[in-house]
C-alpha cells in the first residue's frame, strides 16, 4: 500500500496569503469611507428633522426659535437625533419683532466631519474645511 500524502505546499498557502491580503488592502479603505458616508447621511437626516421641529415650534411661539443641545438620551422639544450624533441648535430671537433665525450644527462621534443648517440649507465640511457646499476630505 502507498502512502499519499495530503495537504497544502508552502507555495499554495503563500499564495493564498497574498491574495487575501490584497483583497484587505482593497476592502477596507473602501468599507471606512462606506461608514463615514453613512454617518453623513444620518447627520443631514436630522438636521432636516429638526428644521421641521424649529418651524413648527416657531409656528406654535409668536415665529420664535428654540435653541440647546439634544442627544438620544436628551431631546430637546420632542427632537431626537440618531445614535451618537449631537445637534447643537443656536436660535437669535429678538424680542418683539418678527426677525428671528436659527443655525444647528450636527457632529457624529465617530466622524471627523460636521454638518451645519442654517434656515433651511445643509453643509458638511470635516473640521479644517471652510468651504460650504460639499464636503472636502482632508
Amino acid at each position: 500500500m502507498v502512502a499519499t500524502r495530503r495537504g497544502f505546499t508552502l507555495i499554495e498557502v503563500l499564495i493564498v496569503v497574498v491574495v487575501i491580503g490584497t483583497l484587505a488592502a482593497v476592502a477596507i479603505p473602501h468599507y471606512a469611507g462606506a461608514k463615514d458616508k453613512a454617518y453623513v447621511a444620518a447627520m443631514k437626516a436630522d438636521l432636516r428633522t429638526v428644521a421641521i421641529y424649529e418651524e413648527q415650534f416657531a409656528a406654535d411661539n409668536h415665529g420664535q426659535y428654540f435653541g440647546g443641545v439634544a442627544t438620544e438620551d436628551s431631546p430637546l422639544n420632542g427632537f431626537r437625533p440618531s445614535k451618537d450624533v449631537t445637534v447643537t441648535l443656536t436660535a437669535f430671537n429678538i424680542l418683539g419683532s418678527q426677525l428671528a433665525d436659527w443655525t444647528a450644527m450636527a457632529r457624529h462621534v465617530q466622524s471627523s466631519q460636521s454638518c451645519e443648517m442654517r434656515t433651511g440649507t445643509v453643509t458638511c465640511t470635516t473640521d479644517n474645511a471652510l468651504t460650504t457646499g460639499f464636503i472636502r476630505v482632508h
